[in-house]
This record gives structure tokens, sequence and C-alpha cells, in this order.
């Protein structure tokens, strides 16, 4: 009873506006006022931020939210575009395909989905149109391809996930690499057979000969040494995650500084814009630590767990439900809300199923993807859409094939968990 009250008091204060993480604060503070009393209450509030502050992965969060506005202005996105499309340019659809590589390339140095689609949309998103493609075509890659950053390290919402399902963050931003790869993919191969079944509206781009395609190679060398930077001593077992962000951050502040002359303002905005977001973080996560002690003393998660399990029906098929429950979740709800108001709940289900936390956290991330780019609320489209000056609805049209095209990469993932786990378990 005390568990659906105070959830209707939080979807209430979610309706009427309140930021998530105040709504989860005063709601789950008022649950355990109502079950455990005042002094519980009192004691929650002062202890779960120093519990959360002394979790040494949190600190990755504001690291990479550091590394991702450094990388943001120093200009690397036009050039990874520019070797991308000299390499694929005179396949059909290849500027699309330079799209996707491109999202792959900047969203493993930046980390936000939004972010990317934003940058996406000023360098690869007039390039598309100024060669001919069809406005609709290109708007869709550009949204597809800016989800890209949320699969692949150092993805904030992978490292939310896994604050939040208490797994192994090193692992968890690894495990994203391979499904990242087969999304890229079908990204490209979805474009390719778009641009095959009609050529007019994905024209070839001008031929660029061996030797400039093998010379413009030295413009990504920044992008290499920072993810070496990042994922390849994460994967390698020379730092921590933590310590990884931090070198993330460090090597992006030089690449940044070393990319032409810096004023004042412009580094205190940047500092500024990466520490406002990080307290915004930092206040949801409080807000689900605290949400999750008042399910803890109503034990409404055991509650589900032993509901569930006396189910007659196979694990796979919860799993399933909870895979198309997510893909639901996301046409309505921000991937950030959706984190924080389900994982405390259904991760230990899922942990008491079988499966692994770890694989469970990608099929997550794969479903918040789709979530970006699907009606009524993909926000990937409206920031396209805002670029490109393109009517939201073509773009949200644009992006249908490409969905297709994950759903299908999704129930592969969800058939071999291997896909996911086999790089991560080869981690030293």
């Amino acid at each position: 009873m005390s568990a659906a009250v105070i959830l209707a008091l939080l979807f209430t204060l979610l309706l009427l506006g309140a930021p998530i993480g105040f709504a989860l604060i005063l709601s789950g503070f008022a649950g355990i006022l109502w079950v455990g009393g005042t002094t519980a209450a009192l004691g929650v509030l002062a202890s779960v931020p120093h519990e959360l502050a002394g979790k040494f992965e949190f600190l990755t969060i504001p690291m990479f939210l550091l590394m991702a506005e450094f990388v943001l202005r120093s200009g690397v996105a036009d050039d990874l575009f520019k070797v991308a499309a000299a390499w694929t340019g005179r396949v059909p659809g290849g500027l699309g395909m330079a799209t996707a590589l491109s999202g792959a390339g900047f969203g493993a140095i930046c980390g936000s989905s939004t972010a990317s689609a934003a940058t996406l949309s000023a360098t690869s998103l007039p390039a598309m149109l100024k060669h001919g493609y069809e406005r609709r075509m290109a708007a869709g890659v550009v949204a597809i391809s800016g989800t890209l950053a949320m699969l692949i390290p150092p993805s904030i919402a992978m490292i939310i996930y896994g604050l939040l399902a208490d797994v192994n963050i090193g692992k968890l931003l690894i495990a994203g690499v391979v499904p990242a790869i087969l999304v890229t993919a079908a990204i490209m191969l979805t474009t390719y057979v778009l641009a095959k079944r009609d050529p007019s509206c994905a024209p070839l781009s001008a031929k660029v000969t061996w030797s400039e395609k093998f010379r413009l190679l030295r413009l990504v060398a920044p992008m290499l040494v920072l993810m070496m930077a990042v994922t390849g001593v994460i994967y390698t077992g020379v730092a921590t995650p933590t310590e990884a962000s931090a070198m993330g951050a460090l090597v992006s502040a030089i690449l940044y500084f070393m990319r032409g002359r810096r004023t004042w303002a412009e580094v205190a905005d940047l500092f500024g814009r990466a520490t406002r977001t990080s307290c915004m973080v930092a206040i949801i996560l409080l807000g689900a630590h605290v949400f999750t002690v008042f399910f803890a003393l109503t034990q409404t998660t055991q509650s589900l767990i032993g509901w569930v399990g006396a189910l007659p029906v196979e694990p796979w098929v919860i799993i399933v439900a909870l895979t198309l429950m997510y893909l639901v979740l996301g046409c309505f709800l921000d991937q950030i809300a959706i984190l924080v108001l389900t994982v405390p709940i259904v991760a230990p289900l899922v942990s008491s199923l079988g499966f692994d936390l770890i694989w469970f956290g990608v099929i997550k991330i794969v479903t918040a993807e789709l979530g970006m780019v699907t009606p009524p609320l993909g926000l990937n489209c409206f920031v396209v859409s805002k670029y490109s000056r393109t009517p939201v609805q073509d773009v949200f049209r644009g992006t249908l094939p490409h969905v297709a095209a994950h759903l299908v990469v999704l129930a592969v993932l969800l058939l071999f968990p291997a896909l996911s786990l086999w790089l991560p378990s080869q981690m030293r």
C-alpha cells in the first residue's frame, strides 16, 4: 500500500514538472518517513550523499563530461567526418556511412547522445545536403548515428546504469564495444540499401585519390590517442575507469589547447557546463539511492522477485517482457529517468533469474538508443530537426528503416549474450 502511494506521489511530481532528482528525493524521503519514522528518514538523507560521494566510480561522470566539453570545442568532429567521407564517399550512401562512422568515433570520445547528434548536425548534415542527399534520409542517418554515444565507451548512460545496478563499470563499458560495432554496421548497411534502391536520394561524392585518403588519416591520430587513453587502458587493465576518465580529460584538454588560441571566458564556460551537468546527474543519483532505500524498507523488490519467480513461465520470457517494457517506456520518458526509476528494481530481478547484469545493461542501453529516435519523445530527432530546419515528423520518418535494423541487432544481442560478454571476459 505504502509503495503504491509513494509511486503515485512520485509520478504526480514528475507530471507537475518537478526535476526528476528532486522528485525522487522528496517522494523517497516521504516514503521512508511513513515506513521508518523521522529518525530513519533523516538518517538516510545524512548518509546517502556520503555513500554516493565515497564511490570512486562516480568521479568518472564529471571527468568524462569534461572530456566531452573539450572535444566538442576542439573541432575533432570535423576531422572525423572529413576522413570517413574520403574513404566511403564513392560507395552508394557513402556520406551517410561516413556519418555513422563519425558518430561511432565521436561517441568514443564524447559519451552523450544529444551532444553527438548536435555535433553531427553541424558537420555531417550540411555536407550531405550540399551533395544533394534527400533531406529526410540525411536527417534520419544523423539522428540514429548520434545514439551510438550511448553504447560506446565512455557512455554516461552506461556509467549511470553501472552505479545503479552495482556492476563493474570497466567491464560494463567494454561490453558495449562489440554491440556498438554491430549497430554501426547496421546503420551503414541500411544506408547502403536505401541508396542502392534510390540513387537519387544519395548521390556519390567526388573521387578522392588513394594518396589523399592516406594523407587524411593523420587527422584521426588525436582521436586514436584519446581512445587509447580511455578505452585502451581500461581494457588492458592499466588503469581503472576512474583513472582512465581523468586521463581522458587531461589528454582532451591538451588537444583542445593545441588546436588554437583559447580565451579564459571560453574555458570558464566549458568547465561551467561540465559542472552543471555533473551536479544534475549527482542529484538524480542521490534521489535514486534514497528511493532505493524506501523500496528496501518496504521489501517491494523482494516481493516482486518472489511474485515473478512464482510465475509459470521461462526466465527468458521475463527478459523479453522487460525489453518490450523498455522499448515502450523509451517512447514517453527521458532515458535517464527510465534508468533511475527502473534499474534499482529490475536489476535484482534480472540477477535472481540467473542472467548477467552486464549483458542486460547492454540490452537496456540499446533500447535507450531506440528511445532517442522514436516518437513522440525521440530527443535526437528534435535536435536534428532544429539544426536542419526539417519538420520533426520527417526526421522520425527518416529514422524508421534504421529503427527496424536496430530491432534486428537487439534480437541478435538477446539471443547471443556472448557478443556482449566476450570482451569483458578477456580483460586483465
